[in-house]
This record gives structure tokens, C-alpha cells and sequence, in this order.
């Protein structure tokens, strides 16, 4: 981990969480539903562009500081474990993208298809980037032959972090599938014992996926 790495991380994170901000609040809905387009508190319209608050009257998207921090945190991981790498690139933009679609899975159980599926190409680009940069044409080949098929959002969500994890090799891929599953067994039983969820509830899969595929990235080796 390299310390002054992981700072510029965090210090990158917390406005990129900001940010992020209004595009969790406009995809924050049930599935099928429009988008939200309108401020909570005044009802002027949310701008399409990213927004830490409601141009009209000032009013926070969400709740204060969560989003910051929590990329903060992401983005200070991947930048230790990365440094100045070319590789780095196509990881922020992933890690930052994952906290987005964290926080809309929390919320609505949906993994939205505007925000995943255009994520593909950008991120092969990015790690064709990086393999130019370090001549690393194997990374892009085991990135772009990770099996998989396109059908549920946790399927896409899958397809799009098995292009990283493939970059960093096969390993990475199964730690992944391991930890996620765990993950998600272990806390869907504690919430089972605590009665926070029935057994006919649903657990949004996605931020488990998503923490497997952070820890997966942290501790494999390329």
C-alpha cells in the first residue's frame, strides 16, 4: 500500500462522491419507473449533469457526507494498492462507478442498464490503454475471454467487473465469486436472525459483488 498514493485517492474521492450524488437520486426508483426529476424539497428540476446540490434551492441529494466518504475510501484503497500505474485509470473509474451502483442497489434493488451497459466499451478502452502503456497485451486478452453472458442486472454487473478482475488474472475471479456469495450468505443470516428480512425477502446481490471484487483486487497479485 502506498500511503501518498492512497491520500491523493481519498482527496480524488470525496468531490467525485459529491458528484455522484444527483445521478444515485435520479436512478433511485423501482424498475420501470421514471427517472426522478424533480428536487424533493422546492420540485425544480434536476439538471442531467452531475450535482452536489439542487441548483434551485440549495437542497443536499441524499444524505450529507455517505457518498463522499464511502468513495473516499474506495478510491484510497485502489490508488494504495495501484500507485502510479497506467492500470489505475480503468480501476477508479471502476471503483467510482461501483459505489454509484452500490447505493441505488441498497436502495431500489436495481442495477440500472443506462449506467452499466455503457460502462463495457469505456472500460475495455481503458484497459486497452493500460496494456498499451505497459505492453501488457495477455491482461487485455484474460480481461476480454472472462465468460459470461448479458441477462439480469447482477449478470451485467458481473460481465463488467470480470473484465478488471480477468485483467489481474483468473484467481481474482475466484476469490471474487467466493467472497460475494459469502458475503451475502453470512449478512442474509444475520438479518434472518435479527428479523430485519424473511426468508421470501430479496438481498440486493450487487454490493456484495461489488466488495468481493474490491478485496479480489486488493490482495491479487499482476
Amino acid at each position: 500500500m502506498e500511503l501518498d498514493w492512497a491520500i491523493a485517492g481519498a482527496a480524488i474521492g470525496v468531490p467525485l462522491g459529491a458528484l455522484a450524488r444527483s445521478t444515485v437520486f435520479r436512478f433511485s426508483v423501482p424498475s420501470g419507473a421514471p427517472d426522478r426529476s424533480a428536487c424533493p424539497s422546492c420540485c425544480g428540476p434536476v439538471s442531467f449533469w452531475p450535482a452536489v446540490r439542487c441548483g434551485y434551492c440549495g437542497g443536499s441529494f441524499g444524505r450529507p457526507g455517505v457518498l463522499e466518504l464511502v468513495t473516499a475510501a474506495v478510491l484510497a484503497l485502489l490508488l494504495g494498492r495501484f500507485g502510479d500505474s497506467p492500470q489505475a485509470i480503468p480501476f477508479i473509474f471502476l471503483g467510482t462507478l461501483g459505489v454509484v451502483l452500490a447505493a441505488i442497489d441498497i436502495s431500489v434493488q436495481r442495477l440500472p442498464d443506462r449506467l452499466v451497459l455503457p460502462a463495457f466499451p469505456l472500460l475495455i478502452s481503458l484497459l486497452a490503454l493500460a496494456a498499451l502503456s505497459e505492453h501488457d497485451g495477455a491482461g487485455l486478452v484474460r480481461a476480454l475471454l472472462r465468460p459470461g453472458q448479458l441477462g439480469g442486472g447482477d449478470i451485467k454487473l458481473a460481465g463488467l467487473t470480470g473484465l478488471a478482475l480477468g485483467w489481474l488474472g483468473w484467481p481474482a475471479v475466484t476469490i471474487t465469486v467466493f467472497l460475494s456469495f459469502s458475503l451475502c450468505a453470512v449478512t442474509s443470516l444475520v438479518l434472518l436472525a435479527a428479523r430485519r428480512v424473511s426468508l421470501s425477502s430479496a438481498v440486493s446481490f450487487g454490493p456484495f459483488l461489488l466488495g468481493g471484487a474490491l478485496i479480489a483486487i486488493l490482495v491479487a497479485s499482476h
